[in-house]
């Protein structure tokens, strides 16, 4: 028989055969199913039934990979490093009619994940491109993993992983280690704004999740990324703003005076909050801070603010723009509570209130 002939698929590789998921077959994978090296090399010759995709990685047919397969290529090709990561899990007789057969398949990738525009796609960023349309994919591995980039696979290394999320049974890196993935390698500047307004206005994460990876990345240094981050912290703000005017109104909280400024009278300047409940001196402050070098410096000013305010007898309540996104209910109790427990408290020295 020569390479170019049909070769039966082997009983323990038919269940994977209709799958077509699993189509995409580690050398360990295969050799754990009982076709050796050698008869993988025939089939993978020029015109035989499969193909090598990337090193150690092969199509189980002879026709152009989709684009999940290409990303169980590259998964395939950064995380097994070594046979036992590559175990796959396959039942060896179907039932009738079940042709995947009564157990369930796993795949384990070791702790690669897909990264960069590719994960960003699966996210379903709007302005994300096709999987197809990508010459590369991005896979995050540890920095301590001997491999090197080739073909369609461009591995990103880390000291630290982020855990990674399922989309689609794979493992994907969080948006915002994605975005910073992406970011290194585009030179657009619209594109990287559209990017990382998207991330946030969707409710993929909060500004300052982004532009931590950003600022771990080092890419805070390029003049389109930080253009792009004073974008995405103005959108981030009025995102924050709107969910709280929805806090207050959805919650029948008093109306409260909003964005103002206080200082005492014919005193200093106190600072400007989001929100002001005089009768009640209660303050609402939006934390919108995002992580960069002066950060400190920031930090020493807002902690001075509110201990001032304080010592006045204003409550501060600081509210961030990831508290209001995922649990609107508690903080408007959190406000609540403030603005209940202001008859117990003795009362606050006098400000004035003026437009901020």
């Amino acid at each position: 028989m020569n390479h170019n002939a049909p070769l039966t698929p082997r009983p323990s590789l038919r269940p994977v055969l209709y799958d077509v998921r699993l189509r995409v077959l580690s050398t360990a994978q295969l050799r754990a199913h009982g076709v050796s090296s050698a008869e993988t090399n025939a089939r993978c010759r020029p015109g035989g039934p499969w193909q090598q995709l990337l090193p150690g990685v092969h199509l189980l047919h002879s026709g152009p990979p989709t684009s999940e397969e290409r990303l169980h290529a590259v998964l395939l090709y950064a995380g097994n490093a070594s046979p036992r990561r590559a175990a796959l899990t396959v039942p060896a007789q179907p039932a009738p009619g079940e042709p995947h057969g009564p157990g369930e398949q796993r795949i384990s990738y070791g702790d690669a994940m897909i990264t960069g525009l590719a994960a960003l796609t699966l996210h379903r960023l709007p302005s994300a491109p096709p999987l197809l349309s990508l010459n590369r994919i991005d896979v995050l591995v540890p920095r301590t993993r001997r491999l090197r980039s080739t073909g369609f696979a461009r591995l990103v290394r880390a000291p630290e992983l982020p855990v990674p999320e399922q989309v689609t049974g794979l493992p994907v890196a969080p948006v915002p280690r994605a975005l910073a993935d992406a970011v290194a390698e585009l030179s657009d500047a619209e594109a990287v704004r559209r990017l990382l307004t998207e991330a946030v206005r969707g409710g993929h994460c909060d500004p300052a999740a982004v532009v931590r990876e950003l600022a771990e990345a080092q890419l805070l240094n390029r003049p389109h990324v930080v253009d792009a981050v004073e974008s995405l912290l103005a959108e981030g703000r009025a995102i924050a703003e709107d969910r709280l005017y929805r806090m207050v109104r959805e919650h029948r909280l008093p109306d409260p005076l909003w964005n103002v400024d206080l200082r005492l009278p014919g005193g200093p300047h106190l600072g400007g909050v989001d929100a002001y409940w005089p009768d009640q001196a209660v303050a609402v402050e939006l934390d919108t801070r995002a992580p960069r070098q002066d950060e400190d410096a920031l930090w020493s000013e807002y902690a001075r603010k509110r201990e001032h305010l304080e010592r006045l007898g204003i409550t501060v309540v600081h509210l961030t723009p990831k508290k209001l996104r995922d649990a609107l209910e508690q903080q408007a109790t959190v406000v609540r509570t403030a603005l209940m427990a202001s008859a117990d408290r003795e009362p606050a020295a006098y400000v004035v209130v003026l437009p901020r």
